[in-house]
């Protein structure tokens, strides 16, 4: 089985082609200074080109839900419900958070991936392998990165774009106990998107392609602005 994974919750964008027998079969990360809407698409036509697979080819799509940039997630999922319709092939939300977490196997610390979400506030949750699983202990929130870190008493892996603004803050308060995660690990990448939209296509977690929408967290400033 082969799925087509997006991940655009960030700036840095990836595509990734994986298959459930042979692993990964191809990817592409992006961090340069041009929006996913220029990027995306031809980084998918020239994946699916140098990795000999034609789109009809694959059996689903997957796609990074959020949280994360408003904008990079709209993108990304308009992209892969597009596709979808032209295929007749299902898609698979992954949480971005979830995904993310993956990137750091079989680690004995907690791992807290950490999205920069403005307002003096990250998307975070907290995560630990247990028996041979990344479990979620903290669900996702939009909270100011103080307030999280006082709450963590113990050896923590932190990670991405939020993990680099609050460097700082990070380093006073926890000290000793935070470990960085390497660059290679600092943003969310689509391969471990495509790893977890196996284990939910296994178990028949496909979704509603019509309904589908971002998983926000909180409220867009449109949406605040447009209640206020």
């Amino acid at each position: 089985m082969k799925i087509l994974a997006i991940e655009t919750a960030t700036f840095t964008g990836s595509i990734a082609i994986a298959d459930d027998s042979r692993g990964l079969i191809a990817e592409v990360r992006v961090n340069v200074r041009i929006a996913h809407a220029e990027r995306l698409m031809p980084s998918v036509e020239w994946l699916l080109k140098t990795s000999g697979t034609g789109i009809h080819d694959l059996d689903a799509f997957a796609v990074s839900i959020g949280p994360g940039s408003f904008t990079g997630l709209r993108i990304g999922l308009s992209t892969v419900k597009g596709l979808s319709f032209a295929t007749d092939k299902p898609v698979v939300p992954v949480p971005t958070l979830d995904a993310f977490a993956m990137t750091m196997p079989f680690c004995s610390y907690m791992i807290c991936p950490m999205i920069d979400a403005r307002k003096n506030e990250v998307y975070a949750a907290l995560y630990r392998w247990e028996d041979n699983m990344c479990r979620k202990i903290m669900h996702e929130a939009a909270v100011n990165p103080g307030e999280l870190l006082h709450r963590i008493d113990e050896p923590v892996v932190v990670m991405g774009d939020g993990a680099e603004t609050y460097r700082e803050v990070i380093k006073e308060i926890l000290g000793a106990r935070a470990v960085f995660a390497p660059a290679s690990r600092m943003s969310p990448c689509a391969s471990t998107v495509a790893e977890a939209a196996f284990e939910r296509l296994n178990r028949g977690l496909t979704a509603d392609v019509a309904g589908l929408a971002p998983f926000y967290v909180r409220k867009s400033e449109a949406e605040i602005n447009w209640k206020g």
